[in-house]
């Protein structure tokens, strides 16, 4: 329980929650931002699916898009915006308030 008396999991960001969303959140954590190429190959995605994606995380500001061009081709750039850094940080310590208590090393035999 968490210091306002609700279980942490009330504060996983639904938006955030679905595996390729917070794959995405993920990889764009640590880069100033990532190519939409570059992220539908590293996340093992369709174009369609990291688009549909992109889209909600977008909608909820959690990430920017930015449309350009190298040369003539165009490209579609994100980046997380400064909700979506807080949002994945509040996300990434309520796992870890959740997983606080579980011993992993622990087989299911041993109890």
């Amino acid at each position: 329980m968490s210091e306002d008396g609700q279980h942490p999991r009330h504060r996983l960001e639904e938006s955030i929650h679905a595996p390729v969303r917070l794959s995405i959140m993920a990889a764009l954590a640590p880069a100033d931002r990532a190519e939409f190429g570059y992220l539908r190959a590293a996340l093992e995605v369709s174009e369609s699916l990291l688009s549909k994606h992109m889209t909600v995380l977008e909608r909820a500001g959690y990430v920017e898009v930015v449309k350009g061009y190298v040369g003539k081709r165009p490209r579609t750039w994100l980046r997380l915006t400064p909700a979506g850094r807080d949002a994945l940080t509040r996300y990434v310590d309520a796992l870890r308030e959740i997983m606080s208590g579980a011993d992993l090393t622990r087989a299911p035999d041993d109890q």
